[in-house]
Order: structure tokens, then sequence, then C-alpha cells
């Protein structure tokens, strides 16, 4: 799997931003879809995530700000991120992985950029 993510930028506190990762070669919907960010001199941390099925879970700190979601048509996770706050700021990876019995397979993107600042 291949994973490319799209959307990051400047914007304001209190604005929005989308995040898109498009993926390719496997099947997209036996993945488990994630969206990580690693803030400088901070250990990457899980903000939300995606199961098969659509259940989903967000860190804490984003809970009601931020939605995940999947098209697996499209081969793409989101992340919509509202009332965005300085602490959002970091760079955001998404991450696909799956279990196949044998091994966790586990897939990351290249990261995109995305700063909260007036």
């Amino acid at each position: 799997v291949q994973l490319q993510a799209f959307g990051g930028g400047l914007v304001q506190p209190g604005g929005s931003l989308r995040l898109s990762c498009v993926a390719s070669g496997s099947i997209f919907s036996i993945y488990t879809l994630g969206w990580y960010r690693q803030a400088p001199g901070k250990q990457r941390e899980l903000v939300a995530a995606i199961a098969t099925g659509g259940t989903t879970n967000y860190a804490n700190s984003v809970k009601g700000r931020f939605t995940i979601s999947r098209d697996n048509a499209l081969k793409t996770v989101y992340l919509q991120m509202n009332s965005l706050k300085a602490e959002d700021t970091a760079v955001y990876y998404c991450n696909a992985k799956r279990f196949d019995g044998a091994t966790m397979l586990d897939y990351w993107g290249q990261g995109t950029q995305v700063t909260v600042s007036s």
C-alpha cells in the first residue's frame, strides 16, 4: 500500500482544514485507517482512527472538533478538522494497517504540515 496525504497548510485559530490521504496498490477496504501527528519535540500520537466497519475513535484532545471518514471506492481517508487551535500544529501522517494472521502490516504516508497561527 502506498499512501499520499494532501491538504495541510496555514490556518488561523478557529479555522478549518480537511486532510485527504489517497491509497494505491492494495485492497483498501480491509485496512484500519488512521491519522497521527507529530509536533516538534514530541512523540507521534494517534489523532483518529476508523476501522473497516466504520467504528471511529479519537484522541481526547480532538473529540468534537475532528472527524475521520473513509471512502473505500475512492481509496481515500479524510480528516475534517474544525475549531483548530495552536496546539494542533504538527505534521500529520496517514496510516493503514491490518493483521494478516501472522504479521501486522503497517503503512505510512509522507506527512503534511498543519500550522495553526494568527
